[in-house]
């Protein structure tokens, strides 16, 4: 069996090209058959905690003992954010990261306050296998391509928080909107779509008056405080021309809410790339995670309120999954 390295600062990345009397890339199209199951830490102040629409945190544990349980459970990956470092203008706690990654293992996704090349490089020798960059790939998209150059695309994760908004006057707060869409390239600029029916928004927009005619999925950054007038599903396209390897999509409008996750946006965004997309935000049991991998197309389902607070295990899902033909890896 032949292969190579290609990211030879991570622990999970020996992978092989071709197998005799297959094609190339046999092994990586066998890989994305199963569905994979992603427990998610959202870090602050080194803890891991939960809220409702990213705002009201609440305690869930110790994130390295919360890590050994999922590894036990038999997660597939594990992510790990560090969700203030960013809005706080401040490096990521790379003791826990370390700390963390002692006792699994299993793939651990680290994001939160990367910047540079060297914080890519400094987690990846603290054990992480893959970085999520969200609000310096907005910043700076060329970010991405140096990343994905450096080390490898599979490395690179771009995390993706889209909210529904009503228009410019709503998108940013104060002053500065024009300027603020001025910056943004047209391509990539929030296109009107349609008020959605269904979903995890929809009490919020039935209570409008008057009703809107659209929304826009406008892409947030630094913990979903920030607005950037960047459309979720031609900022996801970009980022894959980049080179981003995979895409963390979480909505602002499902996450916390345990209404299930947003299936329109994540149809969108992953029939629009070839890469995997990772459903995340609102999940409240496993019918949802089995709609985000059917109905929308997502190649893994991301949680933390049902794993975090002992609803389901890891293992319960999967069996749900596979009872209806979802293959995940047992």
């Amino acid at each position: 069996m032949s292969g190579k390295w290609l990211c030879p600062e991570s622990r999970f990345v020996a992978a092989s090209d071709t197998i005799p009397g297959h094609e190339p890339g046999f092994i990586e199209a066998l890989r994305m058959l199963a569905k994979r199951i992603i427990p998610c830490l959202d870090v602050h102040a080194g803890r891991v905690v939960k809220g409702v629409n990213f705002l009201n945190l609440r305690d869930a544990g110790d994130p390295v003992e919360v890590a050994s349980r999922y590894e036990q459970q038999g997660a597939d990956e594990l992510v790990f954010l560090d969700i203030t470092a960013s809005h706080e203008q401040r490096d990521i706690i790379l003791d826990v990261v370390q700390r963390t990654s002692e006792v699994i293992f299993m793939p651990l996704t680290v994001g939160g306050g990367i910047r540079t090349l060297d914080d890519i490089r400094r987690l990846l020798k603290a054990g992480c296998d893959k970085v999520s960059i969200n609000s310096a790939a907005v910043k700076n998209p060329e970010f991405v391509r140096e990343a994905a150059l450096r080390f490898g695309s599979q490395c690179i994760v771009v995390n993706i928080d889209p909210k529904r908004v009503l228009g410019p006057g709503s998108r940013v707060q104060g002053s500065g909107v024009e300027e603020r869409l001025r910056n943004v390239p047209e391509k990539l600029r929030v296109q009107p779509r349609p008020v959605p029916t269904s979903g995890p928004c929809l009490s919020k927009i039935l209570a409008l008056d008057p009703p809107p005619s659209a929304l826009y999925w406008d892409v947030h950054i630094n913990g979903g405080r920030v607005p950037t007038g960047l459309d979720a599903v031609a900022w996801a396209q970009y980022v894959q021309e980049l080179g981003a390897g995979e895409i963390v999509l979480t909505s602002m409008d499902a996450d916390g809410t345990k209404d299930g996750y947003d299936i329109e946006i994540t149809r969108a965004v992953s029939e629009a790339v070839e890469i995997p997309v990772v459903a995340s935000g609102g999940c409240g049991g496993p019918q949802h995670m089995y709609d985000a991998l059917t109905a929308g197309g997502a190649s893994a389902a991301l949680a933390a309120s049902i794993f975090h607070y002992g609803e389901y295990t890891i293992g319960a899902v999967k069996d749900f999954l596979a009872e209806r033909g979802v293959p995940v890896r047992r």
